[in-house]
């Protein structure tokens, strides 16, 4: 690889990234990506909103995402532990909504599709390649970087950083501050033969929300299904269990859950992922930006890691494709992005906020009909982090609501512990291959 010039390199091939390259090299850049692993590889975040199909209709992806074979997702549902059922939202009902579906998907496969297209947009992408080290300089970047045991040197006008929670440089300036009330921990694995529902309601992502902490079960294709727990990470450790062992006793004492397990088996290893809530202090700087996780990850509740991947990687390219041509207008359009992908992120932090709160679960289980909370609820949920005073107003009516449920209740109170006669006697813990 020799000395070159690059409008952009982007460090890391993952949503982020790729989104930024794929839209950045049809815009006609000269862009570079490093990824340091080969993909396909294992992931988490399975579970993609509607807000990022705008993005893959510019990208040109949705004929790739369907041949891929990913599952149509069409909305989700959430519960409380203590009794069924629970509340089923619609993304075709959402505030103005544009789309009725988004997709589940294996990410593993989902980031290989997006990366290969990247490349065929034009992109040079490079696997199995660390960068070593980032400079600076008045006029342009220079990255060090490593490949199959030889070291080489090029150079571009900017950088995006999309290198995930390592975040290269977030470490280099020191910018990564955590949400200490948010350090959260999930154990996860993957299952065959979980009973879902038929037609659409099949296809939803499922929470269930107990007293200190909540699941997911997310069906990735006709047969497997992504299933976890997220707690404070402290109460995994004072446990002091395998995370085998804890994944399968907190399964068991959920009814709900273990009723649509008793024909399932376990087909992956047991995974966990720790410290989920972080955020970059600054998210640009004079020739870089952030994007993807490396700008920040707002816990995995409502599924906004991909959709603030695919948003910043979307924002990025827009950014520089205008810097580029007009230099000039760098910082002003970079102190631009930051307030746009941080007032995300800030929407997203506030529902998560609500969600660790008892009220939250009981005002949503208890949905009314009226000043069209629901609908505007529901667009937040799939990605709607807009301008729109219409969703504005009726959202912060919601956190009222919600601020109101703890001093005078507007809805039933719910107690969040798991009837244990709705277990079915014959209900087994999955098995492991």
């Amino acid at each position: 690889m020799k000395l070159a010039m690059y409008d952009v390199a982007i460090i890391g091939g993952g949503p982020a990234g790729s989104t930024a390259a794929g839209l950045l090299a049809r815009a006609g850049r000269r862009v570079i990506v490093f990824e340091r692993e080969k993909f396909p590889r294992f992931h988490i975040g399975e579970s993609l909103l509607p807000f990022s199909m705008k993005a893959f209709t510019r990208l040109g992806l949705h004929e790739k995402l369907l041949r891929a074979g990913f599952m149509k997702k069409h909305g989700g549902e959430i519960l409380g532990a203590c009794s069924e059922p629970g509340t089923k939202f619609y993304f075709k009902d959402g505030y103005r909504s544009q789309t009725d579906h988004a997709y589940q998907v294996t990410r593993g496969d989902f980031d290989k599709v997006l990366l290969d297209h990247a490349a065929e947009c034009g992109a040079e992408v490079h696997e199995d390649t660390s960068v070593d080290r980032v400079q600076f300089s008045k006029d342009d970047v220079e990255l060090a970087i490593r490949s199959n045991g030889s070291s080489h040197t090029i150079r571009a006008r900017y950088v995006i950083d999309a290198s995930g929670r390592a975040s290269m440089l977030g470490r280099q300036f020191k910018i990564k501050k955590t949400y200490n009330h948010l350090q959260k921990l999930s154990i996860f694995a993957h299952y065959d033969g979980v009973w879902r529902a038929e037609g659409i309601d099949g296809t939803l992502t499922v929470l269930l929300r107990a007293i200190d902490r909540w699941f997911w079960l997310i069906p990735l294709t006709a047969q497997r299904t992504s299933i976890g727990v997220v707690l404070d990470s402290e109460i995994f450790r004072k446990s002091k269990l395998s995370a085998e062992d804890f994944l399968e006793q907190a399964l068991a004492q959920q009814p709900i859950i273990a009723k649509r397990m008793i024909s399932a088996r376990r087909v992956s290893q047991v995974y966990v992922e720790a410290d989920f809530s972080y955020r970059s202090a600054r998210l640009h700087g004079d020739r870089w930006l952030l994007a993807g996780d490396a700008a920040g990850f707002i816990d995995p509740i409502f599924s906004s890691g991909v959709f603030l991947a695919v948003f910043s990687g979307e924002q990025c390219a827009d950014v520089l494709n205008e810097v580029l041509a007009h230099p000039q207008k760098a910082k002003r359009l970079f102190a631009g992005y930051e307030r746009a992908v941080n007032r995300a992120m800030d929407i997203y932090l506030r529902f998560v906020d609500a969600w660790y709160t008892q009220e939250f679960i009981e005002v949503f289980l208890a949905p009314r009909n009226v000043l069209g909370l629901a609908p505007a609820v529901n667009a937040v949920l799939g990605g709607n982090v807009g301008n729109s005073f219409a969703i504005r107003w009726r959202m912060w009516v919601f956190y009222f609501l919600v601020w109101l449920q703890r001093h005078h209740p507007i809805a039933p109170r719910l107690t969040l512990v798991p009837k244990k006669e709705e277990a079915p006697a014959t209900a087994q813990t999955a098995r492991a291959i």
